[in-house]
């Protein structure tokens, strides 16, 4: 039975002034708002059998106003763990955190030394939204930082719970090697590194090697990171080093202990004219690791748990920009399609970044395989495509190119949901180039990525890469007498060829519109080059999914761009296309079927 050695966690609580680090401790004492605060409260001991972990937490505050520097120091080096306090009404001191407080604690403990830290963010009860979002890089950047919670001490939530995680990241600190090992895991692991089964016995004989040697190194739940090492540790000082460096070569380890390129990215193969895209087992794995760490098991990811995902990575493969790239919850965290989204996404624009996480995720390990290839797949030439009229892709690229002020960006965020006003506080390069979600094709999931391209002049030469795409959206502002002669010429230039489908629309039809400064009306346009009819949006009002359902199916039957009825006049030629493409794409809707099985197994 495991039994926690340690005899007491103290915990220091520093942060700007004002952010309420007395008034936390002060509320967590009393269980109720102090309404004369102290510029510090005194020190605090709180017993063991009072905390869920059975060990008695000593709680610190720190005052600049009464402590100096110095004082502050010798605290950081007494410290267990620190808990950096902000106040989330005041952007200011979430700034201090960086600018001050971080470089100040690693001052003090040199750069080779790491406490567990937490960050605070207090007076929630005066704000209605979270600073989670403006926190994940923080987090991504400071290793030693355990976790991020919200509070306040005001109306006493999470109080209790944040001086818990800040005992929890001493007692249980977090990115363990192993969670857990059961006989089953542990035979597997024995399996997957030696290729042998585990011998009847060696089991508890290991267990029993550890416990001797570690008492902290199994618990009932199996083996633990202690445990492992210790375990290592005794194979090295008994002279069985090749056992250890078996296992660490199986997982990629080079001799100086990086992983070695070859295992981070190993030769994947892409025919001309061919695009990748995550496989049945790429996305059955994603899936497994979205699943395992969904610990509230609200089909979402949220800020620390993506936090925990990405523990075995060097950095979050992702910006704050992915919560306006997919669909998000309702809470604003990234649910299991959006994040399957997120790996489509990546796999079509940098597969090389794919392959590397898959290997950081341990995929490898997970499927059985030597390396990572067997997650993707590669979609066949695009000439084929259209010889064969039909497509096996899953996922479309679709360009959205138009003048300045066309609201092409407002486009993009509409296959998301999103009109003008859910996006109208923030800046422009807040916003991602691309977006992308689920959209349906005569039935079938679909993946449509839209790529805001930003030409500022017609007459500027767009590149290779911005013209090669699956379907091409044109967009015009119907308010600006000029604005069609853009989108005209852009198609003249680079589109009249036929190869790419092209739909063109007319944004902001919510208002009057006016006759455009061109040779050729948008419908006299349409009609002449054979082009569907200019479609009316509105990013005012939302952008409606049908334009999106229209863009993904052109992009599937590319060989009939010339068809403005496709959608909603189904065709005989038509239906026998569908059928095709139905059978080309088999494999990889039966990925999408299968974790939607997942979640309505889940719900029952």
């Amino acid at each position: 039975m495991f039994t926690q050695t340690r005899k007491v966690v103290r915990i220091l609580l520093i942060g700007d002034r004002s952010v309420g680090k007395t008034s936390l401790i002060l509320s967590l004492v009393s269980e109720e708002f102090p309404q004369d605060v102290p510029p510090r409260a005194e020190e605090i001991t709180i017993p063991g059998d009072l905390t869920p972990e059975k060990v008695p937490t000593c709680i610190v505050d720190f005052s600049s106003l009464e402590q100096s520097d110095s004082m502050l120091e010798m605290e950081i080096k007494k410290a267990d763990v620190i808990a950096l306090v902000y106040a989330v009404d005041d952007e200011d001191t979430l700034d201090s955190v960086t600018d001050h407080w971080l470089p100040f604690v690693h001052r003090t403990l040199g750069d080779c030394q790491r406490k567990p830290l937490i960050l605070v963010g207090n007076k929630v009860d005066l704000i209605d939204y979270s600073t989670m979002e403006a926190v994940l890089p923080i987090m991504n950047e400071y290793e030693e930082i355990e976790t991020c919670v919200e509070c306040s001490a005001k109306n006493l939530k999470n109080i209790s719970e944040m001086f818990y995680f800040a005992q929890k990241a001493v007692l249980h600190p977090s990115a363990p090697l192993w969670n857990y090992m059961d006989k089953e895991e542990l035979g597997l692991f024995q399996k997957r590194c030696f290729h042998m089964d585990l011998e009847t016995g060696t089991l508890d004989s290991l267990k029993a090697v550890v416990l001797k040697s570690c008492a902290e190194g199994l618990t009932q739940r199996g083996l633990t990171v202690k445990g492992f090492l210790t375990l290592n540790s005794l194979f090295i000082q008994r002279g069985r080093h090749e056992t250890t460096w078996t296992i660490l070569r199986k997982f990629g380890y080079d001799d100086d202990l990086t992983l070695h390129r070859e295992y981070l990215f190993p030769v994947l193969k892409v025919p001309h004219a061919a695009s990748v895209e995550l496989s049945h087992e790429g996305y059955d794995f994603f899936t497994t690791i979205f699943e395992k760490y969904d610990k509230d098991g609200d089909k979402a990811l949220s800020p620390q748990e993506l936090v925990n995902l990405f523990s075995t990575c060097p950095v979050m493969p992702w910006g704050p920009d992915v919560y306006h790239t997919v669909v998000t919850s309702q809470q604003g965290y990234i649910s299991l399609p959006g994040y399957l989204g997120l790996w489509s996404l990546s796999t079509l624009l940098d597969t090389q970044k794919t392959l590397e996480y898959l290997a950081y995720l341990g995929y490898p390990y997970y499927s059985g395989e030597d390396n990572q290839i067997s997650a993707l797949q590669t979609t066949r030439n695009k000439k084929l495509d259209l010889a064969k009229k039909q497509t096996s892709r899953n996922v479309y690229r679709c360009h959205v190119i138009g003048p300045k002020d066309a609201g092409k960006t407002t486009f993009c965020q509409g296959i998301l949901g999103n009109s003008r006003a859910d996006i109208a506080g923030l800046r422009p390069e807040d916003l991602p180039r691309h977006t992308i979600s689920i959209v349906q094709v005569y039935g079938q999931e679909k993946y449509l990525v839209l790529e805001d391209i930003d030409v500022r002049n017609v007459t500027d030469s767009l590149m290779p890469s911005e013209v090669h795409c699956d379907v091409c959206c044109l967009v015009y502002d119907v308010t600006n007498p000029r604005s069609f002669e853009f989108v005209a010429r852009i198609f003249l230039k680079y589109f009249a060829d036929g190869k790419i489908p092209v739909l063109i629309c007319g944004n902001k039809s919510e208002l009057p519109a006016v006759r455009q400064d061109y040779i050729l009306q948008p419908e006299g346009f349409c009609n002449k080059h054979k082009l569907p009819p200019p479609q009316p949006i509105s990013s005012a009002r939302g952008v409606k999914m049908e334009i999106f359902v229209k863009l993904a199916t052109m992009a599937a039957f590319p060989h009939m761009r010339h068809l403005g009825g496709l959608v909603g006049e189904e065709t005989s030629f038509v239906r026998l296309s569908l059928f095709g493409l139905a059978l080309a794409a088999l494999g990889g809707f039966l990925a999408l079927k299968i974790i939607n099985q997942r979640q309505l197994a889940s719900a029952k």
